[in-house]
């Protein structure tokens, strides 16, 4: 049994039954390779890795081959491994991928490994996903970006690098995945807008001192990757949050629900979900600078306007959440249907606040007409609301 057996699907099955050819050209980025080899695989991929000489000098045959199971291919040796590989694979990644190989491609050069299989895979159809790593100003040359763009007409998706100290870094590793799995889903989201509010608001009683909610942001987060990994256009609004924020998903930040209920006329969504957990108060007055920790306070809390209902006027397929505490099943739908009426909404995801900050949690989605329960991870959930959505929207 290959050392990669035991991480197969570790992650998840997102990329099952996939098989994935990665193309690596000669970058000290490269070295980044083996762990995202491993990732793919994490997530259910075979990796079939392709390795110009030049990589050679950065990473070892041996060491990929570790990595990912598969003999890497470094040379043709006339049985038409171009041909065979591709007639396999699912997808071709390059990464990283040199100013030189990026412009190979686009004009049609073909003399290495690597752009020999972009030459197969783009007379057949495969998609290609292509990420740039070079020194800054090679990235910007009038040259090197009039390739990508021809190689952007052409269908080739490129996972942008990161500009950081004067170098067009590789993409992030879950950048990377995210987009695999994005570009080899279902796709049954393509062409919708979904639009995603987590976190939790925060309300001032003094400079220091807040009053806040529970939230991670979790929910939040998952069903905004679930949206864009099955293809949506999709925009995540957050608040306060305990967990780490895609960077592959445009993301605009609020504190406040003022703040947030500014940000409203900017929604022009065809789906609007909101796991968010928002302050109902707000203290009368808010004292600037700090209040002595010795002195008694006395809040005065004034009921904050509710967010959904303007939401529904500027979208009609809206889904919120509720979080109760000690009812049972029927009552918490009961309950839900009632807000759905109040406020206009398509949907309620109801459950107990007992499973607030948790991985795995039980909720009920809850419509006018029917309601069902759902277990699982919160990713799990996130793919049955985006199937609910499809489904009933």
């Amino acid at each position: 049994m290959h050392y990669t057996n035991s991480i197969y699907c570790e992650k998840s099955r997102k990329l099952e039954g996939k098989t994935i050819v990665v193309g690596i050209t000669g970058s000290i980025a490269a070295l980044e390779c083996f762990a995202t080899i491993r990732e793919l695989i994490r997530n259910g991929a075979k990796v079939i890795p392709v390795l110009t000489q030049s990589a050679t000098n950065f990473i070892t045959p041996l060491s990929i081959e570790y990595a990912s199971g598969s003999r890497p291919i470094t040379e043709f040796t006339g049985k038409s491994e171009h041909i065979n590989v591709m007639n396999s694979a699912d997808i071709y990644v390059i990464y990283p991928a040199t100013a030189n190989t990026i412009s190979k491609i686009a004009n049609g050069i073909d003399d290495t490994t690597v752009t020999s299989m972009a030459t197969v895979a783009l007379g057949s159809n495969i998609p290609i996903v292509v990420a740039p790593a070079m020194h800054s100003s090679m990235f910007v040359n009038s040259a090197v970006q009039k390739n990508i763009e021809m190689l952007k007409r052409y269908g080739v998706i490129f996972a942008d690098p990161r500009i950081e100290e004067m170098k067009a870094k590789i993409v992030s590793r879950e950048t990377l995945v995210e987009t695999v799995v994005r570009l080899t889903s279902r796709n049954d989201l393509k062409g919708k807008k979904v639009l995603v509010i987590g976190g939790r608001s925060n309300e001032s009683i003094d400079s220091m001192r807040i009053i806040t909610n529970r939230s991670t942001g979790l929910m939040a987060v998952e069903l905004a990757k679930c949206a864009f990994e099955r293809g949506a256009d999709v925009n995540l609004w957050m608040g306060e949050c305990n967990v780490s924020l895609p960077d592959f998903i445009p993301t605009e930040r609020f504190d406040t629900v003022d703040e947030l209920i500014e940000m409203c006329d900017e929604i022009h969504h065809d789906i609007v979900i909101v796991p968010a957990a928002l302050s109902d108060f707000s203290p009368s007055v808010k004292v600037k600078g700090k209040v002595s920790s010795n002195s008694k306070i006395e809040l005065v809390l004034n009921p904050l306007p509710k967010i959904l209902p303007l939401i529904c006027k500027k979208c009609k397929n809206v889904i919120g959440f509720k979080a109760e505490s000690k009812l049972t099943n029927d009552e918490l739908v009961n309950k839900s249907k009632l807000k759905i009426n109040e406020y206009g909404l398509s949907a309620i995801v109801a459950n107990d606040i007992s499973s607030v900050g948790k991985i795995s949690t039980s909720v009920i989605i809850v419509t006018k007409s029917f309601s069902k329960n759902i277990s699982g991870t919160k990713a799990n959930i996130a793919n049955a609301i985006m199937d609910f959505c499809l489904e009933k929207l």
